[in-house]
């Protein structure tokens, strides 16, 4: 009788992805992810000296000294919070901590273009300790003071980190990949702290299951609330026409826009319709090799809108953005995604307002959801 063979790196026991050598089981789940892994004998070089130009609002500052109470009690957090609350200054101290005992600290995420816009922030909160970035190819050094790297690279850290941050805990491709899940427990050693603007419930079961504890903060750091959608039903024809409008009108204003579409193939063709009418514009996603080029001429006010898939959902703030979203009733859109969409409005503090506009052919059930739910997030944080 064979003996079950569990994968040591990705947890994984399903027969169907096991494969034999010479007799010897190999998993098939994970067999692509393969390099050098980092040296755990690493030491901190630099002076772990936490440094913010700006201070945090009262309710960061309350959830950041509960966090650090947690780590401190090697507890396990998970937190809770909206879209534009400054969940990244949330965990600074808690990296403080442990890096001023010697330890290993690592922020993950989903998505490399977060790593990248992570860089300059971290490294101007902790200016005398190194910071580096590993993600794809970007991998030939493994070691710094402070890791930043996307899921995929936690292979490469086993048993690594005594403070392991992982933020956008819902978002593709992290989302339930059971391989991604095992790469993140593997490489812990100490606790870790999860940040989400939409956490399931299964999240917070698990946590809680891990005697961990869930901080929720509504509130974003500026004190205004969650730019609220409005539901335009409309036919396609008609929903090209009132977008045109509304571009021309932002133009007029100087406001930049994002125009999400769920997929490749309706983003292409709307695009291709809009430039005929909108000038100063451009189509992103994940297959635009131009992709950082064309957000960076978007911040620099050469482009006045772009087109783009849900790869603009998380992580770049651009301010005065307003947010329109074709096709919200689309099967790819779901509540989740359009929270998180809508979130890209409103974020700066000299610019605290924005209009969030979804347009579909009927009030879907997702819809709903995240119209409620962000109404909800505004009427506990007592902005309504």
């Amino acid at each position: 009788m064979e003996h079950l063979f569990i994968c040591p790196r990705c947890h994984n026991s399903d027969p169907k992805y096991i494969g034999y050598k010479n007799g010897i089981p190999y998993c098939r789940a994970c067999i692509s992810f393969q390099g050098k892994l980092a040296e755990t004998s690493y030491q901190i070089q630099g002076d772990p000296v936490l440094h913010l130009d700006y201070p945090l609002s009262k309710a960061q500052e309350e959830i950041s000294t509960q966090v650090l109470e947690h780590v401190k009690s090697g507890k396990n957090v998970l937190i809770h919070a909206v879209t534009g609350a400054g969940k990244t200054e949330l965990v600074y101290q808690s990296m403080e901590y442990i890096l001023k005992k010697g330890g290993h600290v690592g922020f993950a995420t989903p998505r490399k273009d977060v790593v990248i816009d992570l860089i300059p922030r971290v490294q101007e909160a902790f200016p005398k300790l190194s910071v580096i970035a590993v993600y794809g190819e970007h991998n030939s050094k493994l070691e710094a003071d402070i890791i930043l790297l996307t899921c995929h690279q936690l292979y490469r850290y086993p048993s690594y980190f005594d403070l392991l941050i992982m933020d956008e805990i819902d978002a593709f491709p992290y989302r339930g990949n059971e391989v991604l899940h095992a790469f993140f427990q593997n490489s812990i050693r100490g606790s870790y702290v999860l940040l989400s603007a939409t956490p399931s419930e299964k999240d917070i079961k698990e946590i809680k299951a891990d005697h961990g504890d869930v901080l929720e903060l509504f509130e974003r750091y500026h004190h205004h609330k969650l730019p609220e959608p409005v539901l335009l039903e409309k036919k396609r024809f008609s929903m090209i026409v009132t977008v045109i409008k509304k571009l021309l009108q932002y133009q007029k204003e100087n406001k930049p826009t994002f125009v999400f579409v769920p997929t490749i193939e309706l983003g292409e063709k709307l695009f291709s319709i809009l430039n005929l009418f909108v000038s100063h514009g451009s189509f992103v996603s994940s297959k635009e090799e131009r992709r950082r080029i064309d957000i960076e001429k978007f911040k620099a006010n050469e482009f006045h809108y772009l087109v783009t898939t849900s790869i603009l959902e998380r992580g770049v703030t651009v301010k005065n953005l307003q947010v329109i979203v074709t096709d919200a009733d689309h099967p790819l859109f779901d509540a989740s995604g359009l929270i998180q969409i809508a979130g890209r409005a409103g974020r700066k503090i000299d610019a605290p307002e924005g209009e969030v506009i979804f347009i579909g052919k009927e009030k879907t059930d997702e819809i709903q959801r995240a119209i409620t739910e962000i109404h909800r997030y505004n009427k506990k944080a007592g902005l309504l």
